[in-house]
């Protein structure tokens, strides 16, 4: 699933960059994943979330705090550390584990790279524009960062056990990301049309791993989004942008609840944008079980019925 439509909206001037990057050294470099961020054991249930009992940070909290650069109220301070502390385990047909979390500092540049060339992808872009396209999203993942609790962006990974030569490995991948909007405060300054309201939450820049995709990935993180959105933000419509062109997203969306709120005019088209949908979903009202909003998708069934367990 690419990144779709193209919601970046940094002050970085494109033009102006461009001149500057022709002679810098490749931008991407090989990723580091900790294969500690999995439990030593795979849990024998599908799915577990694990919420934070917004109570002092943890010392992890106080390693990778976000570049917030001004004072929290309260419940700022206790919506930031349930993100800090958010964690969702899923278990796939296949064996594999995957884990959803907020995206910390020092994975910024691997979301770089898999959201950079997502778009390159989406937008028909020829691959010297990627290293370009990484210097604006960096940028604006910096900024946005900054807008915690307001707004987060999840990350995704995936762990393959494998065996090889009678010795257990592990294959552990970055498998996708996801953008949420809360509220006002961490509304994107430039969305994409049609324009969603700016106090309700907004769900944007999902992208899978191209060779990930059609495992269900892109539902268990759309999933988690709604999820964090039912317990922070007390509007219960949630908005997203669909491409006209773009069917696989559009038929997940629908099953997932979200239907045609407004549609871009043909005129769009004059811009050489492509027609948009924005889509709408009522949440239902937050409970202490995510059982209603983890319900099984389709896709090729691909996805196991979950079993939920929070603590």
């Amino acid at each position: 699933m690419a990144a779709t439509p193209f919601s970046l909206s940094s002050s970085v001037d494109l033009h102006h960059h461009h001149r500057h990057l022709r002679h810098q050294p490749p931008y991407f470099k090989s990723h580091i994943i900790n294969p500690k961020i999995f439990p030593k054991s795979t849990p024998r249930f599908n799915l577990i979330l694990t919420c934070s009992s917004r109570s002092s940070p943890t010392l992890q909290e106080q390693e990778n705090p976000p570049p917030t650069g001004k004072f929290l109220s309260y419940p700022d301070l206790q919506n930031l550390q349930f993100l800090q502390s958010y964690k969702l385990f899923h278990k796939l047909p296949s064996g594999s584990m995957l884990l959803i979390r907020v995206m910390q500092e020092q994975e910024m540049d691997m979301i770089v790279e898999l959201l950079a060339e997502s778009f390159a992808e989406s937008m028909l872009l020829p691959k010297a524009y990627v290293k370009l396209l990484a210097f604006l999203v960096k940028q604006y993942l910096i900024e946005r960062r900054a807008l915690m609790p307001h707004a987060a962006t999840l990350i995704a990974f995936h762990r393959r056990d494998t065996d090889e030569e009678g010795g257990e490995m592990e294959d552990i991948q970055l498998a996708g990301t996801v953008e949420i909007s809360f509220d006002k405060l961490g509304a994107n300054g430039s969305p994409p049309t049609p324009i969603p309201p700016k106090e309700a939450p907004y769900i944007c820049n999902m992208t899978v791993k191209k060779s990930l995709r059609r495992q269900g990935i892109g539902w268990q993180l759309l999933k988690a989004s709604e999820e964090l959105i039912s317990q922070i933000s007390s509007v219960r419509e949630v908005y997203l942008h669909c491409r006209m062109i773009d069917s696989a997203p559009f038929n997940m969306y629908s099953k997932a609840g979200y239907s045609v709120f407004k549609t871009d005019s043909i005129l769009i088209l004059l811009t050489l944008q492509r027609r948009k949908h924005l889509m709408c979903k009522q949440l239902p009202p937050a409970t202490n079980s995510i059982s209603e909003t983890n319900s099984l998708y389709d896709d090729d069934q691909n996805l196991a019925p979950t079993d939920v367990q929070k603590s």
